[in-house]
């Protein structure tokens, strides 16, 4: 096995994917937003499950990888789409927050460059609430760093699916060729079992 093998790059793609999904479960937290919460929680546990399948050489955990791979590209498209107003969606509901909470996304108020409005007056100052501080200018606006997220997840998440199938059909093709007794099977000679 060389050190470039597609073995090697899913387990690299993996890590990547465990690396950025942390970073993106930690600034979720910060903002409340609940449905993303879960959804990366769920997405770190098949990634850590497909590198143990890649690492072991266990073809069912790698499809399962597979499997949510798809799922996550879609709530990943789901996401951009929710940020930038499409499809009938708004990023001012509170999908994200399942309803549970007024709060948004952590960037909203915290962007790089971001300049807040001081409260009203000096009776406000002690509220935790949210809605009662606005923004002024960002550097960049927070839909735009929440797409930028759901972008780097689906740049990493789409070769990681490309590999992760080739993987799959190599561990198929090993496990066909061998009898797990010690001798390789050829087509052109029954297996024979030594009791």
């Amino acid at each position: 096995m060389g050190c470039c093998s597609a073995r090697c790059m899913l387990i690299l793609l993996c890590c990547l994917q465990l690396i950025t999904a942390l970073e993106r479960q930690v600034f979720d937290f910060l903002g409340y937003q609940w449905a993303p919460i879960m959804i990366n929680f769920f997405h770190i546990i098949v990634v850590i499950l497909g590198l143990f399948g890649v690492i072991q050489y266990r073809s069912r955990y790698v499809i399962m990888y597979l499997l949510w791979t798809l799922l996550w590209v879609g709530w990943n498209v789901f996401v951009s789409c929710l940020y930038l107003d499409l499809g009938g969606l708004s990023k001012d509901s509170d999908i994200l927050s399942l309803g549970v909470s007024s709060h948004r996304s952590w960037w909203k108020d915290n962007g790089p460059g971001c300049q807040s409005d001081g409260l009203p007056s000096a009776g406000w100052q002690n509220q935790k609430n949210p809605e009662l501080t606005t923004v002024l200018s960002c550097w960049l606006e927070y839909q735009y760093i929440e797409i930028l997220h759901c972008i780097v997840q689906l740049l990493v998440s789409l070769p990681g699916f490309v590999y992760a199938c080739y993987v799959v059909s190599t561990f198929s093709d090993e496990e066909d060729s061998f009898n797990f007794i010690g001798e390789f099977h050829h087509p052109s000679k029954p297996s024979q079992l030594l009791f």
